[in-house]
């Protein structure tokens, strides 16, 4: 490579902000920006119904497509989500529902040829993206649930991540089998708080870490490399991340204790780095941004393997000329 690859996200509110200070209205922020990446995702719900049962100016509640009732409140910057309530609350209501976890076409999202088209009319590199194991299925029957049924009742949550690991599976070959060819994957797997991961790492290597080697092994068939991304704190889980299949880890959560430097110092080259960038800092003054940017990319950037990123995503109380400022010091010292 000639220089670190640049990637990044913002929250709405975000790209409410910069257009008023000087984005302008009809730019979209990827592309205005440079990012060079394209995630295609599918439909990797239980395709219940969406139902709405009562929306207001300041929260909506409503059924989605896993069958969980969630209210959302609106903070101002996006809507908050709260689990109220699940259809799949046991092994049983499971077993009553499970086929609806299995492939079928209309999990391919309209537009997702057009998409990737024009990725590689852009020379983007085309991500394979979806949400691995853990995460997705608390989403069908709630995070308290599935920490308690780990304990009490592994064989059902065993069963609910294989079979979504297996449409995981069936969604890339039914893009596949479309045309679509991708340059890598991204998948989703928030396992971390801010001081720990949410579970223990013999937990994970029992429970969780089977789906997630499925799946890296059948995208590794392709020569795909596989960038996990999880929030929080989940350095204790690393070493099985990458024994796992996983080649790349993302955001690298700052606010978390992660490190690009120690982390380096640690995996070499065999953990790519992705983000760091520690959005406090984009928020401070110039010369934050600067040393942000600065120290972060010298450190991960040694030797190849790093990609920039915000340690999350950009809140709106980042200013758009300090993202600018951190953009230009990036062209500066993310030359190799």
């Amino acid at each position: 490579p000639d220089r670190v690859p640049y990637q990044d996200t913002f929250w709405k509110s975000t790209i409410a902000r910069w257009r008023r200070e000087g984005l302008p209205a009809d730019a979209d922020p990827s592309q205005h920006f440079g990012c060079e990446m394209v995630r295609i995702a599918g439909d990797y719900t239980m395709q219940f119904p969406l139902r709405m049962l009562e929306e207001t100016e300041r929260y909506r509640i409503y059924v989605d497509t896993d069958g969980a009732t969630r209210k959302e409140i609106n903070e101002g910057d996006d809507w908050t989500p709260y689990w109220m309530d699940f259809t799949i609350k046991d092994a049983d209501t499971w077993r009553q529902h499970r086929d609806r976890l299995t492939y079928n076409p209309s999990r391919l999202l309209p537009g997702m040829l057009d998409t990737y088209k024009q990725a590689r009319a852009e020379e983007r590199f085309v991500l394979f993206s979806g949400h691995a194991s853990f995460h997705p299925t608390w989403h069908k029957i709630g995070l308290e649930n599935i920490l308690i049924a780990m304990a009490t009742d592994p064989e059902w949550v065993v069963e609910m991540m294989a079979t979504h690991a297996q449409l995981v599976m069936d969604l890339y070959d039914g893009m596949k089998a479309q045309g679509v060819q991708f340059d890598g994957a991204f998948l989703a797997d928030d396992l971390g708080y801010r001081t720990a991961p949410l579970i223990s790492p013999d937990m994970y290597r029992e429970l969780v870490k089977p789906h997630h080697r499925r799946v890296c092994e059948h995208l590794a068939e392709d020569g795909l490399p596989v960038i996990l991304h999880s929030d929080g704190d989940v350095r204790p889980l690393i070493d099985d991340f990458l024994d796992a299949g996983f080649s790349g880890l993302h955001p690298l959560e700052a606010k978390a204790g992660l490190d690009t430097a120690d982390l380096r110092q640690r995996y070499g080259r065999r953990l790519a780095l992705f983000g760091n960038i520690d959005v406090t800092k984009l928020a401070g003054t110039p010369e934050q941004v600067v040393e942000e940017v600065r120290s972060t990319v010298e450190a991960g950037k040694k030797g190849g393997g790093y990609i920039f990123h915000s340690d999350h995503s950009v809140p709106s109380d980042v200013s758009y000329s300090n993202y600018l400022l951190a953009l230009e010091t990036l062209a500066e010292v993310g030359r190799y």
